[in-house]
């Protein structure tokens, strides 16, 4: 009940902000690039959120992942290797992206 609420006020309020602001908006000012910054982190922060919580989470919580050990080990070993690589990418590492180029 409470999402509901919450999405029946915020939706008008976005609505109306949404017509004031295609009013006034300039492309290339650098308060419009900012603000379009800001609300693009904030939407691939909430991506992430539902990708990783709301999906992932209900495929992990399987029996079959739950009843085997080597399978989580498996799974972890994978986590690793992809954190690894995206450290590495990161900081300008390059090497474990070569095999997969």
């Amino acid at each position: 009940m409470v999402m509901v609420f919450f999405f029946v006020v915020t939706t008008p309020f976005g609505i109306a902000l949404g017509i004031v602001l295609s009013n006034t908006y300039k492309e290339n000012s650098p308060i419009s690039l900012i603000s379009i910054g800001l609300l693009n982190a904030s939407l691939v922060r909430l991506l992430i959120y539902m990708a990783l919580i709301d999906l992932l989470v209900v495929d992990f919580m399987g029996q079959k992942l739950q009843g085997g050990i080597r399978l989580q080990l498996k799974l972890m070993l994978l986590f690793f290797l992809v954190l690894v690589a995206c450290l590495f990418r990161q900081n300008g590492l390059e090497i474990f992206f070569f095999f997969f180029k």
